[in-house]
């Protein structure tokens, strides 16, 4: 369940609310956050606040779902959506953002995290692999050396890492980032949307090599997909062949 709340100041609260799964994304919940957001927004929001309900901000792909066809489109259609909107979007990270829950966070503008949080992209325990935007997007606001830790090792951030990193952008909690989120909006929204704009154009954007794009549809193409799949299925550790 997604709910939108708005609240003074023209900002709006974008909350996920699956506490059964802490939190996490399947295709229908992608949508559902990917609408609310466009709603907020054409009802006048100046200013985004996305948090959670329960001790997860958001654990990351619901596993049982993560092969479907239309999962992938739902999910990247939802981060870019909220890189594209023309208003400034605060995660309030107040635990675990794990996998997508990490994306999530990425794909805000501004992370607001509290001390129980902790960011992680495990893709290489489970056969799986994030795309070339994404990896690019955690270079540019944790760095390189974050980056790799976390792609390579599956490395987990926790909240002194991810600040030390660059991952925080400020230390609090959802009332932290709704007082941050009001004084936002209070400023030059034109100007809010051309700086959001430059620096998405300006850092961002740059073609993908032909052979990451093809790597990012090997995983997800790979016999290693299905094993990891499998051996959630089974409780077993996986054995991945590279194939």
């Amino acid at each position: 369940m997604i709910g939108t709340h708005r609240h003074e100041a023209a900002v709006h609260e974008i909350r996920l609310d699956r506490t059964e799964r802490r939190n996490a994304l399947d295709t229908a919940h992608c949508r559902d956050l990917h609408a609310a957001v466009d709603a907020a927004v054409a009802d006048g929001a100046r200013a985004l606040v996305l948090t959670a309900e329960g001790t997860a901000f958001c654990s990351g792909a619901d596993l049982d779902t993560v092969g479907d066809d239309d999962f992938l489109a739902a999910l990247y259609g939802m981060l870019h959506r909220l890189v594209e909107l023309p208003v400034p979007v605060i995660a309030a990270v107040h635990g675990p953002a794990i996998g997508a829950g990490t994306q999530l966070a990425l794909a805000a503008d501004l992370r607001v995290v509290d001390t129980p949080g902790v960011f992680g992209l495990p893709t290489a325990a489970l056969g799986l692999a994030v795309d070339p935007w994404t990896i690019r997007r955690l270079a540019l606001v944790a760095g390189g050396g974050a980056a790799r830790r976390m792609l390579l090792a599956c490395e987990r951030l926790d909240h002194g890492a991810a600040r030390a990193a660059g991952l925080v952008d400020r230390v609090g909690d959802r009332d932290t980032a709704l007082a941050w989120a009001t004084e936002i909006a209070a400023l030059a929204p034109l100007t809010l949307a051309y700086n959001k704009l430059a620096v998405a154009r300006l850092l961002e954007d740059a073609p993908v090599p032909d052979e990451v794009a093809a790597g990012f549809d090997a995983c997800w193409a790979s016999e290693d997909l299905q094993e990891g799949r499998r051996a959630r299925e089974e409780k077993r550790a996986p054995v991945f062949r590279g194939a």
